[in-house]
């Protein structure tokens, strides 16, 4: 007797993602994160990026969640994960972790168009320690891997974010001066013994030097998680970045921070072509 087999996981997201795009308010669907950008593990999940308008229906996403997973699921609605994440979903399917991220499309076309100004934002947002940096929108849009648009507007977007604006590198470039800010003020709390303040300082610090760097070499940077190791292997990045952001981390005390300082001014070196 023969026993039935479930499809490759492939293309089961790729059916998921065209029957998404029938529910109304859902215009496209692209795969993200490191399967997107082929630097996944085996076990790394499944990101998938749900762009609507106005409102998306979310009766209908709760019950096709919960056919594909084969119990109940909590879909998150817009606003439902924070300001900037927006909602969605975690699902198991066949035993694989299977992620629905839901993105306003007007939203991040008016963000691609600050960006293309120069402007940004950096909003407050669980999850992020060090912020949402607005710019990861388009960023997330341009290492996609679009898996179903019926009008293409998803991605006439992504070949336009191919191109890194000019006006938003020379801005998160300059954005490098509150790295030396947060060094001067952690430099105060590894004086005093604030651990906690210190710490905050120059991990904020660390973190504005990987978008700036990112920025200068016209690279997405759309997440903390990851940042420092993509940065590392930038061009002109200082020699040793992660171990020596690591023993800085590490340490927090005086000495930690004057190491802090050394590595930001190299960083500002470098960005400082750009000036």
């Amino acid at each position: 007797m023969n026993t039935p087999t479930n499809p490759p996981i492939e293309a089961t997201v790729a059916t998921m993602a065209e029957r998404l795009c029938a529910i109304p308010g859902i215009r496209a669907v692209a795969l993200g994160g490191s399967r997107a950008r082929g630097t996944h593990r085996a076990d790394s999940d499944w990101d998938l990026g749900l762009y609507y308008r106005g409102s998306p229906a979310l009766p209908a996403l709760t019950e096709l969640a919960c056919e594909v997973t084969d119990r109940p699921v909590d879909v998150a609605g817009p606003g439902g994960w924070g300001p900037w994440v927006d909602g969605g979903a975690w699902l198991t399917v066949d035993g694989v972790a299977v992620d629905w991220i839901l993105r306003d499309l007007d939203r991040v076309e008016r963000v691609w168009a600050d960006c293309r100004e120069g402007r940004y934002e950096v909003g407050v947002q669980p999850g992020h320690p060090l912020g949402f940096w607005s710019p990861a929108y388009p960023g997330e849009v341009a290492l996609s891997r679009v898996l179903a648009d019926p009008t293409g507007e998803l991605t006439t977007l992504r070949t336009r974010t191919l191109s890194y604006p000019e006006p938003l590198r020379k801005s998160l470039s300059e954005a490098a001066w509150e790295a030396d800010f947060s060094v001067v003020a952690a430099r105060k709390s590894a004086a005093s013994g604030d651990v906690l303040h210190g710490s905050l300082c120059l991990s904020r610090a660390f973190g504005i030097l990987a978008q700036s760097l990112h920025a200068h070499h016209r690279v997405w940077c759309v997440n903390e998680k990851g940042a420092l190791a993509a940065t590392a292997v930038l061009p002109d990045t200082p020699a040793d970045f992660t171990a020596r952001v690591t023993a800085a981390l590490t340490g927090l005390g005086p000495a930690a921070v004057e190491a802090a300082a050394g590595l930001v001014a190299q960083v500002r070196a470098v960005l400082a072509d750009d000036a």
